[in-house]
């Protein structure tokens, strides 16, 4: 039986290009991909991934209670003269 578990993530906008994704909760659990949508399926294997690293090692899986679901946009405003 899979048990699931919800996290914040956050994206940055990376200085070559692409998307660094962190995950507050799990420290050390982070990735990257070169879209917005690609960052997202990356993050979601990293998080798997330290779970299951955390359960092998028999480490506590940490647990978010809250979830901000912060979203930072940035867009392009034209300069009125």
């Amino acid at each position: 039986m899979d048990k699931r578990y919800a996290y914040t993530i956050e994206l940055q906008p990376a200085e070559e290009g692409g998307f660094v994704v962190t995950v507050p909760a799990l420290p050390g659990c982070h990735t990257q991909g070169d879209t917005y949508e690609e960052a997202l399926v990356n993050a979601e294997e990293a998080i798997q991934g330290f779970i299951e690293f955390l359960q092998k090692t028999g480490r506590p899986v940490p647990v978010e209670n809250k979830h901000p679901r912060k979203l930072h946009l940035q867009v392009k405003v034209p300069v009125l003269a």
